[in-house]
């Protein structure tokens, strides 16, 4: 009897090891992918340790701004594909999904692309031609390597109403139809996804839906919308997430949760968007762990983000992807957004590149979740 006792304690601890040695797409496999977004130097072998814990933890990657008009197509006749090729292949050697982001944003646009030689706005019909040149150009380089890409990237306001940017101004809401045909004209076989923030105010989301729903009635190809996770300690609520989430699944996509960070710093101002345009004065007040964070107060993040990532695993036949927005907390966009010179602790691993305790919950949950 002694000796089966024994065995069963070795078989136990075995076990038990065995879940402990797990790591974030190890326990995500089988639900969603789990993905982060890097940086050209990470990919590019200037920080390697972060390279590896993103290569041994994440089984997905979306490049944080190499992609973004401005940088791989700063002029008009001038691509600048060494730091995505680097993204690329760096993916592709650690067996990740990558994703390409983003092909139509109005932020962080290169300065030429809706104007001419004077810097007034051209016609329809050239913006259109550019708009297309710009997509084929980019999508037919990673035809077959990039296995979808954010086509059009916060194109609504909160409340429902479309973004006055200048591809609207010239061409209306017709843009939108446009960037994703000329998309899966580009790449047929390429997943093609509509990327925002603010997912969970009703206004927004409905309007995504009413989106999804055009698109879909005018012959496009949209397999997935991204809801964008700036978060914060005490908004958005689970239950605002979940009822957005199924009103998306009911529109007949795939549900991907983008740019996934839970800011632990105070929120006076309730500010809960993601427009780099909006800025705040930095105070101390706003600024209160730069020695460290409590206990309690940590305890209550990683309580926010278990919270968040159950609601992720209860609905994972409709979520494909959860994705961190970077990877550590000392290369968080949070640390000057929306205040400049912060000090948060917004993400999964902390400044020294360590995983916070908050991960190994993370993965005990996925592996209940699956043995269910």
């Amino acid at each position: 009897m002694q000796r089966s006792l024994l065995l069963l304690t070795i078989i136990a601890l075995f076990f038990y090891s065995e879940i402990k040695a797990q790591t974030l797409r190890q326990a995500g496999d089988g639900l969603f992918l789990m993905g982060v977004a890097v940086n050209s130097r990470q990919t590019e072998g200037a920080r390697p340790a972060e390279a590896a814990q993103i290569s041994k933890h994440f089984n997905a990657i979306v490049p944080e701004n190499c992609m973004k008009s401005a940088e791989i197509h700063p002029e008009e006749h001038l691509y600048r594909f060494e730091a995505t090729d680097k993204m690329v292949a760096f993916g592709e050697n650690n067996q990740q999904v990558i994703t390409g982001h983003c092909l139509i944003w109005h932020s962080q646009l290169a300065p030429w692309f809706c104007v001419d030689e004077q810097g007034k706005p051209v016609s329809a019909e050239l913006l259109k031609a550019r708009m297309r040149e710009h997509i084929f150009t980019i999508m037919t380089r990673y035809k077959g390597r990039i296995k979808g890409y954010d086509v059009v990237n916060e194109a609504l306001e909160d409340n429902g109403s479309y973004r006055n940017s200048p591809f609207y101004q010239i061409l209306g809401k017709d843009f939108i139809r446009l960037a994703f045909e000329y998309a899966h004209e580009a790449d047929p076989e390429a997943e093609l996804y509509y990327n925002d923030y603010s997912m969970t105010i009703p206004s927004k989301c409905d309007a995504v839906v009413q989106m999804v729903q055009e698109l879909k009635a005018a012959g496009c190809r949209i397999d997935a919308v991204g809801m964008q996770g700036h978060v914060h300690m005490d908004e958005p609520s689970t239950e605002a997430f979940e009822t957005s989430i199924l009103k998306l699944a009911a529109a007949g996509v795939k549900v991907l949760i983008t740019e996934w960070d839970i800011s632990i710093l105070p929120n006076p101002y309730r500010h809960t968007g993601a427009n780099i345009a909006d800025r705040f004065s930095y105070s101390s007040e706003s600024d209160p762990y730069r020695q460290g964070v409590p206990d309690e107060v940590m305890q209550a993040w990683e309580q926010r983000v278990t919270d968040l990532f159950k609601l992720f695993l209860k609905h994972h036949e409709h979520i494909d992807r959860v994705t961190l927005w970077g990877l550590n907390d000392g290369n968080s966009w949070r640390n000057n957004f929306p205040i400049r010179g912060r000090k948060d602790y917004a993400l999964l691993f902390d400044r020294n590149n360590q995983p916070k305790a908050v991960v190994q919950q993370m993965i005990e949950l996925a592996l209940e979740a699956k043995s269910k």
